[in-house]
């Protein structure tokens, strides 16, 4: 595999993972940090992270609109829902540092 190769699929692939997640809106972000240790923000965290680490500015809320297929405000008030306490509890033991 060529250098050009490898990075087509990893790009397919993370563009794959993006669809997924936006397909999957019963999955809540607090669910994936809880089993994954991230979440669609995490991605677009990450993503302008990179960027900057390559002297490209990006604007997170544009970056989240991409993660979410819709403005990070939409999401939140049409699928997120209220976390457990037992979520909760989960997340604050095993929060990942960012």
């Amino acid at each position: 595999m060529t250098e050009q190769q490898r990075l087509e699929l990893e790009a397919a692939t993370f563009r794959r993972l993006v669809a997924h997640l936006q397909s999957r809106t019963d999955v809540q972000n607090i669910a994936l940090m809880n089993l994954a240790g991230f979440c669609r923000n995490c991605l677009s965290k990450w993503y302008v992270a990179e960027g900057k680490e390559r002297g490209v500015t990006l604007d997170l809320e544009t970056i989240r609109t991409e993660i979410y297929g819709m403005p990070y405000a939409q999401w939140k008030a049409e699928y997120q829902k209220e976390a457990s306490t037992e979520q909760l509890a989960s997340f604050a033991k095993n929060k990942p540092n960012e």
